[in-house]
């Protein structure tokens, strides 16, 4: 059993917790994820590492209430216990010093995004950010980018914080401005990678993006996460999460993310006409 020791929401419907997982802090790396289950009942769902901490013995996680067993995670506190957490699962993010870097995260991406901005910051990047929300209320993260970026742009899609528009917006004008950029990293809304990807592949920039496929187990043998990069087949919780973004077949990412919408948006009425039954 895995203990949460800290919990606070960020944004509405967006919360972070940090758990006990001493093996898991050992051992993680930027761009890794864990596979947790609530308890007996629990279905299985990924979680990306945000921060950890290897004397404390505790990974810190963000996640938004989007289905059933996020809601649920939701309802824990701290004190609770959650039955299984798996990892650190999936090949870290690449990080060498490529000169200036771009991070580019979307919504509830940019957890994953902080996590690599500070690594490429770390190992001697010029590191320039682009973080994006619908909207201000959802904006998280903006002091913890702030400290690791050497700049930080933000942009709303409403334009109800700092400026309106889209990451893409912001990496078209920068990249059309003759700024010698040498790597794009990307994470967050499989549309927005994609745009990523296509305005990048223009400048020939080197580009990675970090999927968020189907997973079960986290091990590649239910291939739940598989996904087309390169015209091969590969699954994503062992080969990636990161992938060459100008080789992936985001089309078919967005189909397959799509593929049990209707079962799970079942599962989270059940659950919240039903209440909490833990194990």
């Amino acid at each position: 059993m895995f203990e949460i020791v800290g919990k606070r929401e960020l944004a509405p419907n967006i919360k972070w917790i940090k758990v006990k997982a001493p093996l898991v802090a050992r051992n993680a790396k930027p761009g890794q994820f864990v596979v947790i289950r609530l308890h007996e009942r629990g279905e299985r769902i990924p979680l990306t590492l945000f921060r950890w901490d290897k004397e404390e013995g505790t990974i810190e996680m963000v996640f938004q209430e989007v289905g059933k067993t996020t809601y649920e995670l939701g309802t824990y506190g701290v004190g609770d216990k959650i039955a299984d957490v798996v990892g650190p699962l999936g090949k870290p993010t690449h990080i060498e010093n490529f000169g200036t870097a771009v991070v580019v995260s979307g919504g509830v991406g940019a957890p994953i995004g902080y996590s690599i901005t500070k690594a490429l910051k770390e190992a001697g990047n010029y590191v320039i950010s682009i973080i994006g929300f619908r909207n201000k209320q959802l904006v998280i993260l903006e002091d913890e980018f702030r400290e690791v970026s050497d700049e930080l742009l933000i942009t709303t899609d409403d334009g109800s914080y700092v400026r309106k528009g889209f990451t893409t917006d912001v990496l078209s004008e920068l990249l059309g401005s003759g700024r010698k950029v040498d790597y794009v990293f990307t994470v967050g809304p499989v549309i927005m990678m994609k745009k990523v990807a296509d305005i990048t592949k223009k400048y020939g920039i080197r580009t990675y993006a970090s999927l968020n496929p189907i997973m079960v187990d986290g091990t590649g043998m239910c291939g739940a996460c598989r996904v087309t990069v390169g015209g091969q087949v590969v699954f994503a919780c062992v080969a990636g999460p990161d992938f060459d973004a100008h080789q992936v077949d985001f089309d078919e990412l967005m189909k397959r993310l799509a593929q049990y919408r209707e079962e799970e948006k079942l599962a989270l009425e059940r659950f919240l006409q039903v209440g909490v039954v833990r194990g």
